[in-house]
């Protein structure tokens, strides 16, 4: 049997040493234009429930992106009315995204399960639009703000793995383009795709969510690892691949009460668009200001310059079992839960970069069947 204090110092050192791998191994890439969401792991999300019950999780979660110290914000714009790629024709600012989810888990069987997870989003974005050729070339502020639903996940998970102490879950999941992908920004303009609640087109999600109770009920780790793939929108906009990659360690330290931390890694593919290439002026060029200039007139495949990102965050959280703390039916199978994710290593390419997020749940379990 394995020494508490030993095991303790031990997951010290794990934590350590991911920190440090993911500080060291995060290659350069090109940075996330428009917005991005926080992700987690959330055990109750991944698992699969036993046959006949439901969970259900709510979760609040506020993701600001802002530039980092050093930084202009200038990118490219994505004209998709005009399927032109403008260098260099924006002043990125700033972008909220605020999300509440409902996401749904049943147990079809003790090792099968469905997941199912309606966002509803409400996200504000500024930039200045137009540089080198409105305003004298300054630019004109621009703004956008939409709610609404958000693309809808569905998630087929099996058990390949369920013993007393450790659990392996796989997942084949499918996005669903029901999030809005026309709405306008100030000037009335169509808004660039990747700042859009929805991506407009279909995506394919594989996934594997794996733990382990290092000490009976009381110490666990997890680890889960995901890739989604979307299909190219109507627009010509195809969003990069995502990659995720997330490992943790929960403590019961009371009945009632969890400590947990996990280290939450992200690389983004930058975008592809069908478009032809174009570059604002800048002071230096004769006849600034002016419309932008034309590079190559030809439509075709283009990586979008300014997206993609690599984003390492460590995110503290803890969890209160309600049903533990008050002897209630009312309560009965339900928890509160809190987690905040801290950035330690972000590439954002001159571009807005995502900043520490807060995340507020609950989860509530019903048994619909015996």
């Amino acid at each position: 049997m394995i020494n508490r204090t030993v095991m303790c110092a031990l997951v010290a050192r794990i934590f350590a040493g991911l920190a440090l791998i993911g500080i060291l191994a995060v290659p350069p890439v090109q940075a996330s234009c428009g917005a991005v969401q926080c992700f987690i792991v959330i055990g109750s999300q991944q698992q699969v429930p036993q046959k006949g019950l439901l969970t259900v999780n709510g979760i609040y979660n506020n993701t600001p992106m802002r530039k980092l110290d050093g930084t202009s914000g200038i990118i490219s714009a994505v004209d998709q009315t005009g399927r032109s790629l403008i260098l260099d024709h924006h002043q990125e600012t700033r972008t909220i995204t605020q999300m509440v989810t409902m996401n749904l888990n049943y147990g079809v069987t003790d090792r099968f399960g469905l997941e199912m997870n309606i966002p509803y989003l409400k996200r504000t974005h500024k930039h200045i639009d137009g540089l080198g050729e409105d305003n004298g070339g300054a630019g004109d502020p621009t703004t956008f703000s939409d709610n609404g639903i958000g693309d809808i996940r569905v998630t087929a998970k099996y058990n390949v793995l369920p013993t007393l102490r450790s659990m392996v879950v796989m997942g084949f999941g499918v996005d669903i383009p029901t999030g809005d992908t026309g709405a306008k920004e100030s000037t009335g303009g169509i808004m660039e795709s990747p700042t859009q609640l929805g991506r407009g087109n279909a995506g394919l999600i594989g996934s594997a969510y794996q733990t382990y109770e290092l000490i009976p009920h009381q110490l666990n780790q997890f680890a889960y690892a995901s890739y989604r793939h979307t299909f190219k929108n109507n627009e010509g906009y195809q969003f990069g691949d995502e990659y995720l990659l997330n490992v943790g360690l929960n403590y019961m330290a009371r009945p009632w009460l969890t400590v947990m931390g996990q280290f939450n890694y992200r690389y983004l593919v930058h975008d592809i668009m069908s478009a032809s290439l174009l570059r604002s002026l800048t002071p230096a060029d004769a006849g600034f200001p002016d419309d932008p200039e034309v590079l190559d007139p030809n439509i075709t495949n283009r990586g979008v310059t300014n997206t993609g990102s690599t984003y390492l965050a460590f995110t503290p959280g803890l969890q209160v079992g309600l049903g533990e703390l008050v002897d209630s039916s009312w309560v009965k199978m339900t928890s509160l839960y809190f987690y905040s994710q801290i950035p330690m290593v972000r590439d954002s390419n001159n571009n807005l970069a995502q900043g520490t997020s807060f995340i507020f749940g609950m989860t509530r379990s019903f048994q619909l069947t015996p």
